[in-house]
């Protein structure tokens, strides 16, 4: 099957859609691979604050779909979301352009200026990335909803067509390195910040201008518009238009997202961020499922949804460490030569792109001949499949790692079979959650699932974050301290009590004195840091297929 029959099969307005998606995510990836440099070395921030505003940036850009998805369900429609949130994600990726531009002279105002411009894309990307999963949907006929794995394949391909795009050209203009890789041009930051920019405004652009003449049902009627103007065929048959919430509803929503998130900040530990997108996820699904207009199947497939997205949490907790610990590991402890031609760490990255565009219409293929075979594995078994692949990825880089020592360099290519292996668990995964959504959610709450959904992301990427800041000592902190006349390891394994004089040396530098810790186990190496992923993602792949069973019932004949 050519690429050319498959566009033949699948509306034009899937093509709009794709190319929007597409700039869109060319923005948000390629500002993502230069962040963390950013922040470690223009802001001048430690790694271990850096992950933490890496996962909460993250999880909150996957918090805010719920209000986009609310908002536009009730009030503006999926359109006026989308080139509204386009502008505003435009607009903050300027404001880290100016925050690049005066790091050197006035530094506070340039990490305030970071803190804003992130909030500014935190909700942009809100009103933004529900609003166009929900239009995919919308695409497709009732009777054509099969074809909803394979359409979103190939959105998803569009996806990673400007994840590669971003994660080429930013780090290009912005991650400058000396050719021996010693030296970093500071001040090119910015350039990869203005490319971000740049691209969010063409796929705002591209929207605008071909939204009325494609983006439309398949009777022809405008998708995305007002919900007011909402016809009665844009549901299925039975099915209720209007979410009923009672006030007591409304109310214990509110009350249960207070006490979950004192529980999560006082009981177990988690920062403000966090504990407002964990209690949030949960508090908003205990609300959809108080609606009284609900039938028991609609209640059913939505506790699917809620099931596979508490699993998807661990996939995108280990799979996000590319932008935090993974950076930093190319960063510092890997040989970065590609056939001749030292490669910025940031751009270590690109190869999921690559590989995602490489992979995605074959895996729609895949799915394709499967179903007419009747063979097709349902969603959740093909998202127990995606985890299993992220633990083997991690099981593999962590044997590598085991014997590199304090200065040993990982060879590149363990990087990029890691990526490999992460991108078919993605395919199996990813495009697969957010065509369930679009299979499973009632019309009267599709964008809002979709926010729901993009909250086990949210929850998965603040858990990355946790998970980023455990990483323990690597390379160029031994050679530092070894520069400053410390044994590091004697101090780690406290073989040595450093002086006072010492110590303060060791914070001036940003050099943890210490092992970190996770869930009360002590992380002394790169090994044992990526067997926690190798833990995760294993124990959630089995129970998830051991579920399989019962999660079929549930879908009532959904696949």
């Amino acid at each position: 099957m050519t690429q050319a029959a498959t566009k033949q099969r699948h509306p034009k307005g899937l093509w709009v859609l794709f190319g929007t998606e597409m700039w869109e995510r060319f923005n948000f990836y390629g500002m993502r691979t230069i962040l963390t440099l950013f922040i470690v070395n223009a802001l001048m921030m430690s790694k271990e604050q850096s992950s933490i505003i890496y996962g909460g940036f993250l999880g909150l850009c996957y918090l805010t779909p719920m209000l986009g998805g609310f908002v536009a369900d009730r009030f503006l429609g999926n359109r006026i979301c989308i080139m509204l949130g386009g502008l505003m994600m435009a607009s903050g990726q300027m404001l880290l352009f100016v925050s690049a531009n005066i790091f050197s002279s006035n530094l506070e105002l340039a990490r305030t200026l970071l803190y804003v411009a992130l909030g500014i894309i935190i909700l942009g990307n809100g009103f933004f990335k529900p609003n166009i999963s929900s239009m995919v949907s919308s695409l497709y006929p009732k009777s054509e909803r099969n074809k909803l794995d394979t359409a979103f394949t190939i959105f998803y391909m569009g996806i990673n067509l400007g994840a590669f795009l971003g994660q080429l050209i930013c780090p290009l203009l912005g991650d400058v390195v000396s050719a021996d890789g010693l030296r970093r041009d500071v001040y090119a930051f910015k350039w990869g910040y203005l490319a971000a920019s740049a691209a969010m405004l063409i796929g705002t652009a591209t929207f605008f201008l071909l939204k009325d003449r494609y983006v439309k049902t398949p009777e022809g009627r405008p998708i995305g518009g007002l919900p007011s103007k909402n016809e009665a065929a844009d549901y299925e048959e039975g099915e209720a238009q209007k979410a009923v919430f009672s006030h007591k509803a409304l109310l214990l929503a509110g009350v249960a997202f207070i006490a979950l998130g004192l529980i999560f900040f006082y009981v177990v530990g988690q920062n403000v961020i966090y504990s407002i997108i964990y209690a949030s996820g949960i508090s908003l699904a205990g609300l959809i499922l108080s609606d009284s207009s609900l039938t028991k199947e609609e209640r059913d497939r939505i506790l699917v949804i809620y099931i596979v997205s508490f699993f998807i949490i661990f996939f995108w907790a280990a799979f996000e460490q590319a932008g935090s610990s993974l950076t930093f590991i190319a960063d510092n402890q890997t040989d970065r030569n590609f056939f001749g031609w030292q490669m910025p760490p940031s751009m270590v990255q690109i190869f999921n792109g690559i590989f995602v565009i490489l992979f995605a219409l074959p895996f729609s293929i895949l799915w394709d001949k499967l179903r007419a075979k009747g063979k097709e594995p349902i969603s959740p078994v093909k998202q127990a499949i995606g985890l299993a692949l992220i633990a083997i990825s991690y099981f593999i880089i962590a044997h590598n790692v085991k014997n590199l020592g304090n200065t040993g360099l990982l060879a590149i290519y363990w990087l990029i079979l890691l990526y490999l292996i992460q991108t078919f668990g993605e395919l199996c995964l990813s495009p697969i959650g957010l065509s369930l959504v679009g299979k499973l959610a009632p019309k009267r709450f599709s964008s809002l699932l979709y926010g729901v959904f993009f909250l086990s992301n949210a929850s998965g990427y603040a858990l990355a974050g946790t998970l980023g800041s455990i990483l323990p000592a690597t390379g160029e902190q031994f050679t530092k301290a070894k520069e400053l006349g410390i044994d590091l390891q004697g101090v780690l394994d406290k073989k040595i009590t450093p002086t006072t004089e010492q110590m303060a040396l060791l914070a001036e530098n940003k050099i943890r004195a210490f092992h970190p810790t996770f869930a009360g186990f002590t992380i002394h190496n790169l090994y044992e840091f990526f067997m926690v992923f190798v833990a995760l993602c294993g124990i959630a792949s089995l129970l998830l297929f051991l579920l399989t069973p019962r999660l079929k019932k549930m879908m009532h004949g959904i696949r």
